[in-house]
């Protein structure tokens, strides 16, 4: 890992692959390469001489950083306006910083106490690179920004790219979504609040690439807020791609003195397919993203009662579904929705963070007590940033909600969000949760959001259209102080599902729910869509009741699917048979002894649920010595019998042993690979697991 500079070229040298960026001697900076490893000696930057009437010089630069100003019509990255209502930019280059695997290039207006730095970082044994640009007012007067994205990124061929995202819903998110993009201009964004469960806060694009093979570039947004992702190609065939936060309804003053750091952005390039795209991204994730308190840590088997009780919950039943959970080898125990104040349905409760004294008449601790007796942890959850018009909280400060004076608040599930942007509302959210935690033996929270934004009126802000950024930056602190003065304590965000599944909240949450739909033939879609940049063992997944309308999924065949990501279990344990709890049992055992390579090992998709009818799903450690091949399949057309399953991830010249279908094999890894072995897959409810060990 290496920065190299020469002559105001700047090389950032990654295990397999390069990015150079240079500084002509106009002062414009240009992305000159990004791929496969070039020497440094050979690049130069080339005057580009074309200009005329119609379009300019600069239109054809392949940059770092667009500003908005001159001759420059395309979007741009950072657009602002100063005291004198001059909105143009015009930056000369200042210099660089070269620390370590960190490099900032400075610039600075040719007129106005502007500073704006791009700022590179890369990390050992990574290909990523973790781009971000911070301004700095430097002057006396007020600065106000229209745009101020993360990054700018230029694709090398000037054929056309697919762009891909995702195209999701409630219960339906992260489903692949994508588009050649021929001409004109790709946008994928929220305006929600969150990042939301319609799009991601990412692109993928390629151009002749699958699971295996092609070349790959990518990046994730580190925020939780509105995002946008704006893909572009222009009259010249270049395709550009902006990230950031968007520019809906925002705008952001920089006052005299301060500065401003943008989200950052991760980006990366495969030579090697989507497979090696996400093996980046998940080793990335874990050693430089993730909370460092869990992110080497196994994720507990947890148990939430959600489905069990709903809003009926009492001590007494939750002890006896602990009693239960207890006994199938569950570590965590999470009372779900209706513990705190008058919770009795979604109408009312949300903001009084107090214990429900009919439902725990001897308290909180009588139930954690007997929770830990049983040798399990105990989690709770929460919905902070919300109110319900019938609470204490709201009866008190009715201000405290996002409103307008003049307009009617509408209520979705029956609540209100939170201003979270004040202080005294962020420091009661705190207070709550931190009391919570610090009278109570509470291991976990989870975090959730049920509804976007509406009437985002903050009296408090002199500039309002700052709320959206102010607000996430509010929960990132909360669970930041959180987990600081509780280094014991798991977060997990939660929004109706996928709702904050970003790498934002992955900086500040050691884990996600991924979809409040745990039916197990959706899951293969929907975990496939999360596994492409997100790391597995933040994916949390339930076996729940839910067994799926037209082809119901035996028990056994959940847990196939839940134990690809942090196994969960969400059922409602007291109509279980004692058949049905041998089965959990056997399961989560078996979970145990396999999860460190699920939750830190390389996934390789080899079979697609959508294109092949089967799901076939291998996780290999680091050290190629033990491996777990997932199999499902819900229905396949023409009765499908025999299919050639090819391993993959195994060490060519390492033998492995396993048992399939009453059968014993010992082979080698390059056999496994190149001539594999034939699966038989009939009828519905198909599901077996393979594990591979080295012999």
């Amino acid at each position: 890992m290496s920065i190299n500079i020469l002559n105001n070229i700047f090389s950032l040298e990654m295990p397999n692959s390069q990015y150079v960026v240079g500084i002509d001697k106009y002062g414009y900076n240009h992305c000159l390469h990004w791929g496969k490893k070039c020497d440094i000696f050979d690049f130069e930057i080339e005057d580009i001489g074309d200009e005329n009437s119609n379009h300019s010089m600069a239109d054809a630069f392949k940059q770092e950083l667009t500003v908005f100003g001159g001759t420059m019509y395309r979007d741009c990255g950072i657009k602002a306006t100063f005291a004198d209502k001059c909105r143009e930019i015009e930056l000369d280059f200042a210099g660089f910083e070269n620390d370590n695997n960190n490099l900032k290039l400075i610039f600075n207006d040719k007129h106005y106490p502007l500073c704006v730095c791009v700022n590179y970082q890369i990390c050992n044994n990574s290909d990523v690179i973790t781009k971000w640009y911070t301004v700095e007012n430097k002057g006396n007067e007020k600065i106000v920004f229209e745009k101020l994205f993360s990054g700018e990124i230029s694709l090398p061929s000037k054929k056309p790219y697919v762009i891909q995202n995702t195209n999701g819903a409630w219960a339906g998110e992260f489903l692949k979504a994508k588009s050649t993009l021929e001409t004109g201009t790709l946008v994928f964004e929220s305006r929600r609040g969150t990042s939301g469960h319609n799009q991601a806060p990412y692109f993928i694009a390629y151009q002749n690439a699958n699971e295996n093979m092609g070349d790959v570039y990518y990046a994730a947004l580190a925020y939780s807020g509105n995002f946008k992702v704006e893909a572009s190609r222009d009259l010249f065939g270049t395709t550009r791609i902006l990230v950031g936060i968007s520019d809906f309804d925002f705008s952001f003053d920089l006052n005299s003195g301060e500065s401003f750091e943008t989200p950052k952005i991760f980006c990366g390039y495969s030579s090697c397919g989507f497979g090696n795209m996400s093996h980046q991204m998940n080793k990335f994730a874990i050693e430089n993203v993730l909370p460092k308190s869990f992110n080497k840590k196994i994720l507990p088997v947890l148990y939430n009662s959600w489905e069990a009780t709903g809003f009926d919950v009492s001590a007494a039943g939750q002890m006896k579904l602990a009693e239960i959970a207890a006994k199938t080898g569950v570590e965590l125990f999470v009372v779900d929705d209706g513990w705190f104040g008058e919770r009795n349905s979604d109408d009312a409760g949300l903001g009084d963070w107090f214990v429900n004294e009919k439902k725990f008449p001897n308290g909180l601790d009588e139930l954690i007590d007997y929770v830990n007796s049983l040798d399990m942890d105990f989690g709770i959850w929460v919905e902070p940033e919300m109110v319900n018009k019938n609470s204490e909280l709201f009866r008190t400060h009715p201000d405290w909600a996002y409103h307008y004076d003049t307009r009617t608040p509408h209520e979705l599930r029956n609540q209100l969000v939170l201003n979270m942007t004040r202080n005294d509302v962020k420091e009661y959210v705190f207070n709550c949760l931190d009391r919570l935690v610090s009278n109570h033996n509470i291991k976990y929270i989870k975090w959730d959001m049920n509804r976007p934004f509406s009437e985002t009126g903050a009296e408090n802000l002199e500039n309002p259209q700052m709320l959206w950024y102010k607000h996430t930056m509010a929960v990132y602190e909360i669970a930041d102080r959180l987990k600081a003065k509780h280094p014991q304590l798991a977060l997990e965000s939660c929004s109706s599902g996928g709702g904050r599944s970003d790498y934002g909240a992955l900086c500040h949450f050691d884990q996600v729910w991924t979809s409040d739909n745990t039916d197990a033939i959706d899951r293969m879609v929907i975990q496939k869509g999360y596994s492409l940049l997100n790391p597995i063992k933040t994916m949390r997944a339930w076996v729940t009741d839910i067994t799926g309308i037209n082809k119901p999924a035996s028990l056994d065949f959940r847990f196939n699917i839940a134990m690809q990501g942090a196994l969960g279990i969400g059922g409602n344990l007291i109509n279980y048979t004692d058949s049905d709890i041998e089965i959990c049992r056997k399961n989560i055992a078996f979970y145990k002894e396999i999860r460190n390579v699920v939750q830190f090992g390389n996934l390789y998709r080899i079979m697609d649920i959508d294109e092949d009818e089967i799901l076939v799903n291998q996780y290999v450690n680091d050290e190629k010595t033990k491996s777990v091949c997932f199999i499902a399949a819900n229905g396949t057309r023409f009765f499908k019998k025999k299919v050639p399953l090819f391993f993959n991830g195994l060490a060519e010249n390492k033998r492995y042993a396993f048992d399939f279908c009453n059968m014993h094999y010992e082979k080698g890894g390059a056999y496994l690979m190149n001539h594999g072995i034939d699966i038989e897959v009939r009828g519905v409810d198909y599901n077996k697991i393979i594990v591979l060990e080295e012999v």
